[in-house]
């Protein structure tokens, strides 16, 4: 099964796509936002577009575990989301993810105007693959 990954944010959209053996997780595009409707229906159609079967949706915990506004905005987008594609959304911690996409696209020497465009792609992917691995474990 091929599963979809999000990383959620106010002006982009970062998407992610495993394989189908759930295994690798690869980038997939940053899709602009425009409403949480137009988001959802996009995001939604994209998911049957690509033959997913499930969503992981990064929820941005804060630091000391508790869930701030973000988080609370990221869940009612995951709860819409569910019933709009009939797929069933996961949340999976995203805390230092952007972080660390951002620390990858530096090492890279991505140029800042570049790593803005793909910054929110690479964190879902890095999301999703931590979502894949931990599957993995559990298997």
């Amino acid at each position: 099964m091929r599963i979809l990954a999000i990383d959620y944010g106010d002006a982009r959209i970062g998407l992610a796509l495993s394989d189908e053996s759930e295994t690798l997780a690869s980038p997939l595009e940053t899709y602009k936002s425009q409403s949480m409707r137009k988001d959802i229906d996009a995001i939604a159609a994209l998911a049957k577009e690509k033959d997913a079967g499930l969503i992981v949706l990064g929820l941005p915990i804060n630091m000391d575990g508790s869930h701030g506004e973000r988080a609370n905005k990221t869940e009612s987008f995951g709860k819409v989301l569910e019933k709009v594609s009939g797929l069933k959304v996961v949340y999976k911690d995203e805390r230092l993810t952007t972080v660390s996409a951002e620390k990858t696209l530096i090492e890279c020497n991505m140029r800042r105007e570049k790593r803005k465009q793909v910054i929110d792609t690479l964190s879902a992917q890095i999301i999703l693959q931590s979502y894949l691995d931990a599957q993995k474990r559990i298997k």
